[in-house]
C-alpha cells in the first residue's frame, strides 16, 4: 500500500510540474495533493505546520493566478474596463478550445477588447493594456514554476 501511495504522490508531483507550464492543469494544487498522499505512507512525515503553510501558499497562488493579469493591465495604463476584460478573458480562456492557446491569449484579448469598449479610438492604449495583461500572465506562470520546483525539492528530500 505504501508503494502505491508513493507512486500516486509521484504522479501528482509530475502533474503539478506539468501544470505549472500547462495552464489547463492546476500545478501547485496537484503538488500539494502529492504532499498529502505521501504523508499517509511510510515514506514521508511532513509537519502540520509545513502542510498548513503550503496549503496557504497554494490558495494564495490560486487567487493570484487570476489577479496578476489584471494587475499587469493596470500597470501598463489600462482602465477598469481593461482590467475587467483581462479577468473575463482569463476565465473564458478556460472554456474556449483549443485550451492551451486560449488560456494564454484570454487575458490579452480580454484586456484589449475591454479597452476598446471603453475607448474605441485609442487602439495604442488598448494594445499596451493587453500587453500588460500578457506580461502579468507570464509573471504568474513564472511564480507557479518557481513554487512547484520548491515543492518538488521538498518532496524529493522527504521521500529519499
Amino acid at each position: 500500500m505504501d508503494i502505491a501511495l508513493l507512486i500516486i504522490a509521484c504522479v501528482l508531483m509530475l502533474g503539478g510540474i506539468a501544470g505549472s507550464f500547462l495552464p489547463i492543469l492546476p500545478g501547485p494544487p496537484l503538488c500539494f495533493a502529492g504532499f498529502l498522499v505521501v504523508q499517509f505512507s511510510i515514506y514521508a512525515s511532513f509537519s502540520t505546520e509545513f502542510l498548513i503553510i503550503w496549503a496557504v501558499v497554494v490558495v494564495i497562488l490560486g487567487i493570484l493566478e487570476y489577479y496578476i493579469p489584471t494587475w499587469g493591465t493596470k500597470k501598463f495604463g489600462g482602465t477598469k474596463s481593461g482590467q475587467k476584460g483581462a479577468t473575463v478573458g482569463t476565465i473564458l480562456g478556460i472554456f474556449i478550445p483549443p485550451q492551451p492557446l486560449w488560456l494564454i491569449l484570454g487575458p490579452f484579448v480580454g484586456a484589449y477588447l475591454g479597452e476598446l469598449i471603453h475607448d474605441a479610438r485609442d487602439n495604442k492604449k488598448a494594445l499596451r493594456s493587453a500587453w500588460g495583461s500578457f506580461i502579468g500572465f507570464l509573471a504568474g506562470t513564472f511564480i507557479k514554476v518557481v513554487t512547484v520546483i520548491v515543492m518538488s525539492v521538498f518532496f524529493i528530500r522527504e521521500v529519499t
